[in-house]
């Protein structure tokens, strides 16, 4: 059966029991846990947040624009933004 015809999973766990209200006092944070294990606490994965995401847009460019800067290497695309930049900020000015 492919995973397009797969019914899709439960937003629960069935075997999992309710916790009594004893038990619910007894949670900790999982930081707390570690600690206490001597474990170091897993590393989030990928990239850390920025207070400024870049944004995806779709920009039309003439070729001989992006063949310059494609010709310059890897890390083209920032070098463009590079330049974008700096002539906003003189523009600003």
């Amino acid at each position: 059966m492919t995973s397009k015809k797969l019914p899709p999973p439960p937003d629960f766990d069935d075997d999992a029991p309710i916790l009594t209200p004893e038990q619910a006092k007894r949670l900790r944070p999982a930081s707390e846990w570690f600690a206490e294990a001597g474990i170091p606490m897993p590393v989030p994965r990928g990239r850390p947040r920025t207070e400024q995401p870049k944004r995806a847009v779709t920009i039309r460019l003439d070729a001989e624009a992006v063949d310059y800067f494609k010709s310059t290497g890897p890390g083209w695309q920032t070098r463009i933004n590079d330049v974008l930049l700096r002539e906003a900020r003189k523009q600003r000015a």
